[in-house]
Parts: C-alpha cells; sequence; structure tokens
C-alpha cells in the first residue's frame, strides 16, 4: 500500500491524539499531515491540499463538520465521520461518507472504515489509470480512423467506416455496425463524442451518426442510414446538418 494522506479534524484534542495513535498503530502506511481543532483553519489547509482520507467530527463550535464540507471547493476524499452523536449518520451518509464511527473508537470499527475507504482509493486509481489508457489509446486510434470501445467482455477497436451509428441508451452507448450488430459499451455517449472524428455527427441527445452513412433526410426529422436504420434529428440540429452540405 503506498501512502496515504489523512487529515483529522476534532474540537477535542484528546479525540485527536487518540484517534491518532490508533491509526499509527493499525495503519503505519497512513500519513497525518496535520491534525485541526480549528475547522477554519481545516478548511483552508482542505481547499489547497490533496489528501486521500479526511476525517471528520461532526458537532463542533462555531463550524459543524457537515458546514465545513460545504465549504470545499472539490472534495476529491474519501470522508469518514467520527462522532459521539448517533443521530447525525443518515445526514452523514448524504454528505458522501465512506463510514461513521461512534465515539468512543472501537478498532475494529476503525479498520473496517478505513478499509472500505482504502478499498475505495484503489478503486478509484484503477479506474483513472483505465481512462488514461483509453484516451491515450483513443488518440491513437483517432490518427488512424479507428474508435475504441470499452465493453464487458475487454476492449473493441472498429474502424470508423464499420460504425453505423452510436445510440446513448441509459448511461451505456450501442454501437450500431454495418453488418448489423450491435455493440454495448460502458462509455456513455458524452465519452465517446469527446473522441470521435470528424466523420461523426450528433444529430440527437441521444445518437451520434456517421455522416458517410446517411442515405435520405426525412422532412418529419429522421435520417435514413444504410441498412434502411431510422435515426431521429433534432429541429436544431437539422440545420447544423444541413449547412455542412452548403
Amino acid at each position: 500500500m503506498k501512502h496515504i494522506k489523512a487529515i483529522l479534524v476534532d474540537d477535542e484534542i484528546s479525540n485527536l491524539k487518540g484517534l491518532e495513535k490508533k491509526l499509527h498503530t493499525l495503519f503505519p502506511d497512513i500519513i497525518i499531515l496535520e491534525k485541526f481543532q480549528e475547522p477554519e483553519a481545516a478548511i483552508k489547509k482542505l481547499n489547497s491540499t490533496v489528501i486521500d482520507i479526511l476525517f471528520l467530527d461532526i458537532q463542533m463550535p462555531r463550524i459543524n463538520g457537515f458546514e465545513l464540507l460545504s465549504a470545499i471547493k472539490n472534495i476529491n476524499f474519501q470522508i469518514i465521520f467520527v462522532t459521539a452523536y448517533s443521530e447525525f449518520a443518515l445526514d452523514a451518509f448524504k454528505n458522501n461518507a465512506i463510514d461513521y464511527i461512534l465515539k468512543p473508537v472501537d478498532n475494529n470499527e476503525l479498520k473496517a472504515a478505513v478499509n472500505k475507504a482504502l478499498e475505495n482509493l484503489k478503486l478509484q486509481k484503477e479506474q483513472n489509470n483505465f481512462d488514461k489508457l483509453s484516451k491515450l489509446i483513443s488518440e491513437n486510434m483517432a490518427q488512424n480512423n479507428k474508435i475504441i470501445v470499452p465493453t464487458q467482455n475487454g476492449i473493441s477497436f472498429l474502424n470508423e467506416d464499420e460504425v453505423l451509428h452510436l445510440e446513448g441508451y441509459q448511461g451505456y452507448t450501442k454501437i450500431h455496425l454495418q453488418n448489423n450488430t450491435i455493440l454495448t459499451s460502458s462509455y456513455n455517449l458524452g465519452k465517446f463524442e469527446k473522441t470521435i472524428g470528424p466523420k461523426f455527427f450528433k444529430c440527437h441527445k441521444s445518437h451520434i451518426i456517421n455522416l458517410q452513412k446517411v442515405r435520405h433526410l426525412e422532412n418529419e426529422g429522421y435520417l435514413i442510414l444504410d441498412n434502411e436504420i431510422v435515426v431521429p434529428i433534432s429541429k436544431a440540429n437539422k440545420k447544423l446538418f444541413l449547412n455542412l452540405f452548403n
């Protein structure tokens, strides 16, 4: 496990020292950057520092834990609430907490919460690495008129000429191919829109077409593609589509 950076926030110094000691014992790879009793100082630090885990008390003078989080510009860390008040549990999870620990802190509960946070961090890193790799491959593929399509079974590399159109569907994308087959990708339509080449045109919020596959424009607001595929085109995009041929 690489070093994990953490910040502790609690208005009671005894709680901060106790939690710090437990973390040093149970998770020696966690580096505690700072401990804060003053929520205002914690906000300033969190807005200027990249961390992995925030251990946060809820009931504090002047600014409570929820108010502290609302003052953070970009929450890209795991949140573990450590508090004496169980009635805040629901609000804690509404604020995207990974877990909730009651004081006095039990070692087993602390280990469970931190391990959950570490697992989340691992999954995020894997997803980020995959996205970077996909972007790199996509850029390379674009130069060779290919489209990268992540699917459940792996990654498909398609020639642009194989693709009739891309259809957004419930957060996924259906890739309709010239041979009448369909590939389903975990990427949403917006991700493909950013990487595909100039041969493609977004004719509708849920559809991107291969311009070379268009055979007819219906007055009712539909495009007919190869294989008699019918795709809707919005009024606004219809004007843009026609301008491409002027």
